[in-house]
């Protein structure tokens, strides 16, 4: 038994924004100091067959942190020391916004789940951009995911994403636009084809480079197609494939399935798997798998089903901070198996 093992049973007595506060708050206490570093000799594991080239960037590993989990840049540092590969930041808006009143986050924890509705809280494009050109940055690739100011008007979009942009531009390794979080009104409306067209082609005229979108995994097939025309016509350079859900899958158990918001997890898992396959299939472009991965079977899963890189963040509320570590030596087990180079050879296997 770990220590987070001993641990979580006192974090999870708490509301779950409290919790993840006072994680933050820990990592943030390390970030930089001695403890990072040990940290870093006890999660890091180095061995190039784990290593990635995409977006112009090298990644020392394919699993990443995805958005959500440090959306004021406070803490890549301390999530680089955990063995991640990469950290994506973010949603960050134009505006602050105090996000949707609390609670906004529902642990379901019979199913390994969480539901959130938090709506892009977040201390705004000039806070976020300062930060991350003041501190220093990790010596992993940062992504910055890029959301829609609440008050901004749907028609105002692309100037409401390029304001963000221009404000974290020289401190991002990738740009991602969100057009596909359940919890801000409207939003999930900018991924027809217009609208993403009009984004995506007021950010590339910017010389947003590389630019990727992250799609919802409620989008219809047809939808996606039209979106990856997009990604195809614009020369964009990756896909997020998927956020989370407003489904709710039969073999949810927890009351906590009927609060609104996106849920994510174990539940979404083969439905983030399938629509990584579906998106591979049809675009030449790097993916980045998200959706209920909690062990290297599941990393490894998506990267056969098309993913170069794979995010998580519900698996590291209930696996803790040495879920990285662990997938990335499980990935290195399963190359063995079956007798793959590197994970770039393994990337697509099962298309």
């Amino acid at each position: 038994m770990g220590a987070y093992d001993l641990l979580k049973p006192a974090l999870f007595r708490l509301p779950p924004e409290t919790a993840h506060g006072l994680i933050h708050g820990l990592l943030g206490g390390v970030q930089g100091t001695p403890v990072s570093a040990a940290l870093a000799e006890r999660y890091v594991v180095g061995d190039e067959r784990l290593a990635v080239d995409a977006f112009g960037s090298k990644f020392p590993n394919p699993v990443g942190v995805a958005a959500g989990f440090d959306k004021n840049a406070h803490v890549p540092r301390a999530l680089s020391s955990l063995g991640f590969g990469h950290v994506e930041v973010g949603g960050v808006t134009a505006e602050r916004q105090p996000g949707n009143p609390r609670p906004r986050l529902f642990r379901l924890r019979e199913d390994e789940a969480l539901v959130n509705r938090m709506g892009f809280n977040n201390e705004g494009a000039d806070v976020v951009g300062e930060r991350l050109d003041r501190d220093p940055l990790p010596d992993v690739p940062v992504g910055i995911n890029i959301g829609k100011s609440k008050s901004t008007p749907l028609e105002d979009a692309p100037d409401d994403y390029l304001y963000t942009y221009e404000c974290v531009a020289d401190a991002g390794d990738y740009f991602v636009v969100n057009v596909s979080s359940p919890n801000t009104p409207g939003l999930r409306e900018l991924q027809n084809r217009d609208a993403l067209e009009r984004i995506l082609g007021t950010l590339d005229d910017a010389g947003t480079d590389p630019l990727l979108v992250k799609l919802s995994p409620d989008l219809p097939e047809p939808a996606v197609e039209d979106a990856l025309g997009v990604v195809d016509d614009l020369d964009l350079d990756g896909v997020i494939a998927t956020n989370t859900t407003t489904s709710r899958p039969d073999s949810v158990r927890s009351h906590n399935r009927a609060e609104r918001g996106g849920l994510s997890g174990k539940p979404i898992e083969s439905l983030a798997t399938d629509r990584v396959r579906f998106v591979a299939e049809r675009t030449d472009v790097p993916v980045i798998g998200v959706g209920g991965i909690s062990d290297a079977a599941g990393a490894y899963e998506k990267i056969r089903a098309g993913a170069s890189l794979v995010q998580l963040y519900t698996g590291l509320v209930y696996e803790g901070p040495s879920l990285a570590r662990d997938i990335n030596e499980g990935l290195l087990e399963l190359l063995e198996r079956d007798e793959f180079d590197s994970i770039e050879d393994a990337v697509g296997a099962d298309l």
